[in-house]
């Protein structure tokens, strides 16, 4: 029996019964009722980068071994997963097993190919980061990251809605940035020594709002990310950074052009400005090119991210039409396939 992740089986699933095995954190367990007042067990379980459910009845054999199962605990789920049209992925004729601690390792680094894509994401911010050319603003991300990566590498980009995973703001920072590389090129006027700086410090308030712990794929709630938010806590945290960093280099940036107060303010808007509006959350509207491009940015790599899982999650409709899935705001439709030169068809047969 193979050993997927979640997303592999919900994906599988979708084109019928999927037998598997899946390795996975228990996020909660608790005891609950029937409307006829039996009692079954709801185990919540996660992996890097998807959850699902499983509802153990009291007649099922491991339901004593699930109703002792804590947060936090690890397990193997075996068996015959399918997607179930009101409650999502489901499993069948399924065994449970603890996790070994070898297991138990290797599930909390992540797949394989997550874990590429993230270190190449990673090695990306690094690289893009070095080469701004304004001293201050390159000054001040180096000092975030070897500061602060650690956190940074094991945060939600969100909490439901888009990179919602362990390492999920480490990607969208890094799409952000090729993308606003891209954007630059062909609105030279951006300051794009702002704009990535920009990029990298939106979100940087999520180190708090969002952070996984380092054993384990449950985002727990921190009291300052409740009480100040995200935009706030950015803000904060770079004019920390700022200080320090004015205090050790002071003669060294007090007569560059622009000057370091007027490249502090700029950057701090565009923590402030990159909701948009009031009421999503931002303390002020985008006043400059650089706000509105990190604003519009911010957006599309999100959007499209929400997209690419709606297609695996949302309740099919109809052929080829999917359920909605907020905040998108309607129905998703399978996109167009991309045209194949030497693939023409005629009347549904390749010529």
């Amino acid at each position: 029996m193979d050993l997927l992740t979640l997303i592999e089986v919900r994906r599988g699933a979708q084109n019928g019964a999927v037998t598997a095995r899946v390795h996975v954190q228990v996020e909660s367990a608790a005891p609950k009722l029937t409307r006829e007042q039996q009692p079954y067990c709801e185990l919540n379980l996660a992996d890097a980068c998807d959850q699902m459910t499983l509802r153990v009845w009291s007649d099922h054999p491991a339901y004593k071994a699930c109703s002792a199962l804590t947060a936090e605990s690890f397990i193997e789920l075996s068996g015959e997963f399918h997607r179930h049209s009101q409650y999502g992925l489901e499993a069948r004729k399924w065994t449970v097993r603890p996790l070994t601690d070898q297991e138990k390792n290797e599930l909390l680094q992540g797949p394989a190919d997550l874990r590429a894509r993230q270190g190449a994401d990673w090695e990306f911010i690094v690289q893009t980061t070095r080469a701004i050319v304004d001293p201050r603003l390159r000054a001040l991300c180096d000092s975030f990251l070897k500061e602060w990566g650690d956190r940074f590498r094991r945060t939600a980009a969100a909490r439901n809605y888009h990179h919602a995973r362990r390492g999920g703001l480490v990607e969208h920072t890094a799409q952000m940035m090729r993308v606003a590389l891209k954007i630059a090129a062909l609105y030279p006027a951006l300051n794009v020594d702002l704009l990535l700086a920009g990029i990298l410090f939106h979100d940087c308030g999520k180190l708090w709002e969002n952070s996984l712990p380092e054993n384990g794929f449950t985002m727990g709630y921190d009291e300052r990310g409740e009480l100040m938010g995200h935009i706030s806590i950015g803000l904060e945290l770079v004019n920390s950074l700022w200080r320090k960093l004015s205090a050790e280099n002071a003669n060294a940036w007090k007569d560059l052009t622009p000057a370091s107060e007027d490249v502090r303010l700029h950057l701090l808007h565009l923590i402030g400005a990159h909701h948009g509006e009031a009421q999503f959350g931002s303390p002020v509207s985008p006043k400059t090119p650089e706000a509105m491009a990190l604003h519009y940015i911010d957006n599309l790599d999100a959007r499209l991210e929400m997209f690419a899982a709606g297609y695996t999650t949302a309740k099919p409709l109809a052929a080829r039409i999917f359920d909605r899935v907020r905040p998108l705001p309607a129905n998703l439709v399978t996109p167009l396939e991309k045209f194949s030169a030497g693939e023409s068809r005629n009347d549904g047969k390749l010529l």
